[in-house]
C-alpha cells in the first residue's frame, strides 16, 4: 500500500473527470471531495470508491454537468431536482443552499431527488460547521438491508449525518442505520480480518463476524437491532416525502443505485442569543464526556469526528494511504 500526498491523489481523479467530461471547475470541486474524505480516513468513500463513480459516470447514471434544479420553494423549505448529477457535487450544493435559506429563516431545509450516493456524508457535515451552521442531513439507498425480522434486503441502510461547530474540533457523527457498511465490510474482506463485532448474517441466518459471508448473504444487521431498522425506514420515508423523490422500493427497481432521495436541514447557531454562552456549553460538554473513565487502562474518549480530524493530521503529513492496485487503476483513468 503506497502513500500519496493529498494534492497528487486530487490531481490524479481531477485529470480522470476531465476525461469523463467534466468541465474543470466541477472536476476539481469532485476530486477534491473524494480526497477529502480518504485524508479523513474514510477510504471507502473516497478514493478507494473513486474507479465504481467513473464506471457509473460511463454508463450514464451519473450526468457530469447535471446541476440541480429549482422546483419548489415554501420559504424555508425547498425542493431540488438533482438531475442525476454527482452525487457529492449535488449534495455539497444542496448543503450551502440549505445554510443559505437558514441565514434568512433560522433554519432551512432542503429536500433533493433524483441524485446519486453522496459518497462520504460527513463532508457535508464539516462543511456545514466550517460556517458556523449545525446540519442534520441523511440519504436513503439501494435495498441492501432486511427489515428486521425479513429475510431479502428490502431496506437501506440509509446514512445519517449529524454536526454541530465547535472552534477546537466540530462534532460530526456520520453513521449507515447498517452496523458496518458496505464498504466497511468489503475492506474488512479484502484485509482478510474478521469483523470486530457480530455485523450481519451468514447464509443459514447466523450472527456473523465473516465479512464476506454477510456480503453474500446481503444480510448487513442494523444497528440497534429492531431500532435501527425502524430508523431506517422512516428515514428513507422522509427523504421520499420531502424531496418528492423515490423510497428505497422505487430504488431497488434500477440496474443500479442512482435516482436517490435526501434531506439537508441546516441551522444558523449565530442567530440565536448567547453565542458565547453555547459556545461554553460545547466545550463543557466535551470536557464532561473525556473526563469520563475509560473503559482500558490509558485508553480515551473521543468526540465524534476527532478521530477523523487526527487521521487528517497524520494523512496531510504521511500521505494517504492508497491501495496499489486502485492507484494504478485511478492513474489509467487519467490517462497516466
Amino acid at each position: 500500500m503506497a502513500r500519496v500526498a493529498f494534492d497528487e491523489l486530487a490531481s490524479a481523479m481531477e485529470r480522470a473527470l476531465l476525461r469523463l467530461g467534466f468541465s474543470a471547475p466541477r472536476a476539481a470541486a469532485c476530486a477534491r471531495l473524494f480526497a477529502e474524505a480518504s485524508l479523513d480516513g474514510v477510504y471507502t468513500h473516497g478514493f478507494e470508491r473513486f474507479p465504481r463513480f467513473a464506471s457509473y459516470v460511463a454508463a450514464g447514471w451519473v450526468r457530469p454537468e447535471a446541476e440541480p434544479v429549482l422546483e419548489l420553494s415554501l420559504g424555508a423549505l425547498e425542493r431540488w431536482d438533482g438531475r442525476l448529477g454527482p452525487g457529492n457535487l449535488n449534495a455539497a450544493a444542496m448543503t450551502d443552499r440549505a445554510m443559505a435559506l437558514a441565514r434568512s429563516s433560522g433554519i432551512g431545509c432542503v429536500g433533493l431527488r433524483n441524485t446519486n450516493h453522496w459518497m462520504r456524508g460527513g463532508s457535508y457535515g464539516l462543511r456545514a460547521a466550517e460556517a458556523g451552521c449545525a446540519l442534520v442531513a441523511w440519504t436513503n439507498t439501494t435495498p441492501n438491508m432486511p427489515a428486521w425480522g425479513a429475510k431479502s434486503a428490502c431496506a437501506g441502510n440509509n446514512p445519517l449525518v449529524v454536526a454541530l461547530p465547535r472552534p477546537g474540533g466540530h462534532l460530526v457523527l456520520d453513521m449507515a442505520m447498517s452496523q458496518f457498511s458496505y464498504g466497511k465490510l468489503e475492506a474488512y474482506r479484502d484485509r482478510g480480518e474478521e469483523l470486530p463485532v457480530e455485523g450481519g448474517f451468514d447464509a443459514a441466518g447466523l450472527p456473523s463476524k465473516d465479512p464476506a459471508a454477510i456480503l453474500a448473504s446481503r444480510r448487513p444487521m442494523p444497528v440497534g437491532f429492531w431500532k435501527g431498522s425502524g430508523l431506517s425506514l422512516l428515514l428513507d420515508l422522509a427523504a421520499a416525502l420531502v424531496s418528492g423523490g423515490d423510497s428505497v422500493q422505487g430504488i431497488g427497481e434500477r440496474e443500479a443505485e442512482y435516482g436517490l432521495s435526501q434531506v439537508f436541514i441546516a441551522l444558523d447557531l449565530g442567530r440565536l442569543p448567547d453565542p458565547d454562552g453555547m459556545r461554553a456549553r460545547v466545550e463543557a460538554f466535551v470536557d464532561y464526556l473525556q473526563a469520563a473513565e475509560p473503559e482500558r487502562q490509558g485508553g480515551r474518549i473521543y468526540y465524534p469526528g476527532e478521530r477523523s480530524a487526527l487521521t487528517r493530521a497524520q494523512n496531510l503529513e504521511m500521505g494517504i494511504p492508497v491501495e496499489d492496485r486502485t492507484w494504478a487503476e485511478v492513474r489509467a483513468l487519467a490517462g497516466d
